[in-house]
């Protein structure tokens, strides 16, 4: 086989290979949480302890996820204003978003596939379809549902889920 051959021959079998590598791209699977020292809050008593080296607006969502991670679910609740007394998918992403400066008025599920930047952020990925929104905070998972026997509302989870179907979205600078 002459070089000029090989040359074709790999010429060809790289767009293969890219398209490949895209099909196991973390938007088309599953949401995993994989703890990193220094980058990944961890779950404590149905809380998230963020870690030390977050910045102030990760801090802040993280807080506000613990603030509202007992409350119960509602269609629609966190819609009409960020305090509410229960929370559905989009509610619970609007107030962790508006707590880290990066929302000003609640918003519904749909809405987040436009929201922010394209992709995952560095802190933050909001995962977003029609029907159903939820967001990735540290390296954990906040969500109102999805395999988790006590999904009555927000909680923080790091079990496993699909994400096929989701636009990652993310805050500018986080």
């Amino acid at each position: 086989m002459t070089w000029m051959t090989r040359f074709f021959l790999n010429l060809l079998l790289l767009p293969l290979c890219l398209l490949l590598c895209h099909c196991g791209s973390r938007a088309g699977s599953r949401w995993e949480y994989e703890y990193v020292p220094g980058k990944t809050a961890v779950i404590i008593g149905g809380r998230a302890v963020p870690p030390a080296n977050a910045p102030a607006a990760v801090m802040r969502a993280i807080s506000a996820g613990n603030r509202i991670c007992t409350k119960p679910y509602r269609r629609g609740g966190g819609h009409a204003r960020f305090e509410d007394s229960a929370y559905d998918c989009s509610g619970t992403v609007s107030y962790v978003l508006h707590a880290a400066g990066k929302l000003d008025s609640p918003t519904v599920s749909g809405a987040f596939r436009n929201f922010g930047r394209s992709g995952a952020g560095k802190w933050i990925t909001v995962y977003a379809r029609k029907g159903h929104v939820f967001v990735e905070v540290a390296g954990l998972r906040l969500d109102t549902g999805y395999s988790d026997a006590d999904s009555d509302g927000p909680r923080w989870s790091s079990r496993s889920r699909p994400t096929k179907g989701y636009t990652l979205r993310h805050p500018s600078g986080l």
